[in-house]
C-alpha cells in the first residue's frame, strides 16, 4: 500500500507539473498556434521606403490603391458571386470561378484584382457579397518617370526590387506588412467577435547623392544630343571631384520604370554608365602622365619632344593627330596638344610593370564598388602578353576598356 501510495503521489505531481508548465510557460506559443486555426488575417501592405535626393526630392513615392482578395469558404453562391466580379473586372467568368472555388483561406485575386481604380474598386464594394473583401496596397510611382531609371531601378508586382537602387536596398525599403485579423470556425464562417488591426510598418527611406536639379538638366541634354544626332546610346555622369559623389547618372536608351513590362530585359538590365565598355583613347592619357610625375620620369616645362607625326614601335608605326606632326615641342606642350607620340615616350619611360601598376591603382580592370547591379570591370592587358606596342597604345588609350564610372572615379 505504501508503495502504490507513493506511486499515485507520484504521478499526481507529473500531472500537475505538466498543467502548470502548459498553463504558465508555454501558454503563450500554444494560445499562438490556436489562435492560427480560427483565426484569418487580411493582409494590409506597407509603403515602400522613399528615395530621396541630397536636397529632399522625392525621387521614387507611393501611391495608395485597393486589391481583392476572396475567403472561398464564406461565399455561399459562388456562381452569382463569380459572375458579378467577373462583369466588373471585365474577366472571363470561368477564372473568376476558380479563384473563388479554391480550397485556400485566403485567395488572392492576380493579377485581375491587384490595382483596381476607384471607380471598380467602389462597384465591388457596393455589392456587399460575402466573403469578398477590398484590401489597402501600395503601388510605386516615379515622379520624373524615366530620370535615371536604371540607377534607380524598378519594383515587380509585389512591391520587390528587380533592379537598381530598388534591387541593391531593398531589404531596408522593404515594410513589415500588417493585417486585419478576424476570426472563424472550422469552416472558414466569419465569427461574431471583434476584428484585430495590425498596423503595417513602413520600409526606410533612402536619400542619395544625386542633385535633381543637376540630373534634370543632365536630363535635358543627353535628349538634345540624341535629338540632333540620333547616337545609338549616350551616356552622361557628374560626379563632385572632392569626394567622389555621383551628382547626376543617366543615358540613351532609357525606360519608364513604371512600365517597365513595356521593354525588352536589354533595355531595362543595361545600366550604361557603370556597364558599357570603350577604348577612353585621350582621356587615358591623364593615367600615364600622372604616373610620369609621380615616378620623376619628366619635366614638363624642361624636358623636350621633336614630333614628326608618328612614332615607330617595332613594326607598327603609331600616327599623331596632326599630320606631319607639333615639331620641337616641351612636355607640356605634348600634354597640351595631345600628341600621342610624345605619351608613347612617356610610357616607355615608365615601362610595362610601373604604368600597369598605376593603371591597377587608379581602378581601372576591376569594378568599383557603386552599390548599383550589373557594374561591369572592363578589360586591361594581360601584363605577360603585353609587349613594347600594347605599351605604347596604353599609354595614350588605346587597346584598353573602361566604363565611364571607371573614367570619372
Amino acid at each position: 500500500m505504501k508503495i502504490a501510495l507513493l506511486i499515485i503521489f507520484f504521478v499526481f505531481i507529473v500531472i500537475i507539473l505538466r498543467v502548470f508548465y502548459i498553463q504558465v510557460i508555454d501558454y503563450k506559443k500554444l494560445n499562438k498556434k490556436a489562435s492560427d486555426l480560427w483565426s484569418r488575417n487580411l493582409p494590409i501592405k506597407a509603403d515602400r521606403g522613399l528615395i530621396y535626393d541630397r536636397n529632399g526630392v522625392i525621387l521614387a513615392d507611393n501611391a495608395t490603391t485597393t486589391s481583392l482578395v476572396v475567403i472561398p469558404n464564406q461565399i455561399k453562391n459562388k456562381k452569382e458571386t463569380a459572375t458579378k466580379l467577373a462583369e466588373i473586372l471585365n474577366v472571363d467568368y470561368d477564372a473568376m470561378y476558380k479563384h473563388i472555388s479554391k480550397k485556400t483561406s485566403i485567395e488572392r485575386v492576380h493579377p485581375e484584382g491587384r490595382r483596381l481604380s476607384y471607380e471598380v474598386a467602389d462597384k465591388i464594394k457596393a455589392l456587399k457579397l460575402e466573403g469578398v473583401y477590398l484590401v489597402k496596397e501600395s503601388k510605386r510611382v516615379y515622379p520624373f518617370d524615366s530620370y535615371m531609371a536604371h540607377t534607380l531601378g524598378f519594383v515587380g508586382i509585389d512591391n520587390q526590387g528587380l533592379s537598381g537602387i530598388e534591387l541593391t536596398y531593398d531589404e531596408y525599403l522593404t515594410g513589415e506588412d500588417g493585417a486585419i485579423k478576424y476570426f472563424s470556425d472550422a469552416k472558414g464562417n466569419k465569427l461574431n467577435l471583434s476584428e484585430v488591426y495590425e498596423q503595417p510598418q513602413d520600409g526606410m527611406n533612402i536619400t542619395l547623392t544625386i542633385n535633381n536639379e543637376i540630373q534634370t538638366s543632365l536630363e535635358r541634354e543627353l535628349s538634345n544630343a540624341v535629338t540632333k544626332y540620333n547616337p545609338d546610346r549616350a551616356i552622361g555622369l557628374v560626379m563632385d571631384p572632392n569626394n567622389g559623389e555621383i551628382l547626376a547618372i543617366s543615358a540613351r536608351p532609357n525606360f519608364s520604370p513604371s512600365n517597365y513590362q513595356n521593354y525588352s530585359l536589354e533595355e531595362i538590365n543595361r545600366n550604361l554608365p557603370i556597364w558599357a565598355t570603350y577604348e577612353p583613347g585621350s582621356t587615358f592619357k591623364i593615367i600615364t602622365l600622372a604616373a610620369a610625375l609621380e615616378e620623376v620620369k619628366v619635366d614638363l616645362n624642361k624636358d623636350t619632344y621633336y614630333d614628326k607625326g608618328s612614332i615607330k614601335v617595332e613594326n607598327a608605326t603609331i600616327h599623331c593627330w596632326k599630320h606631319g606632326g607639333h615639331g620641337k615641342e616641351t612636355f607640356m606642350q605634348v600634354v597640351e596638344n595631345s600628341c600621342n607620340p610624345g605619351f608613347v615616350v612617356l610610357g616607355q619611360r615608365l615601362g610595362k610593370n610601373t604604368l600597369f601598376d598605376y593603371i591597377d591603382s587608379f581602378g581601372f580592370g576591376k569594378k568599383t564598388g557603386i552599390d548599383l547591379n550589373g557594374e561591369a570591370s572592363g578589360i586591361i592587358f594581360d601584363r605577360s602578353k603585353v609587349g613594347p606596342v600594347e605599351l605604347a597604345t596604353t599609354a595614350f588609350g588605346q587597346g584598353v576598356s573602361v566604363t565611364p564610372i571607371q573614367q570619372v572615379v
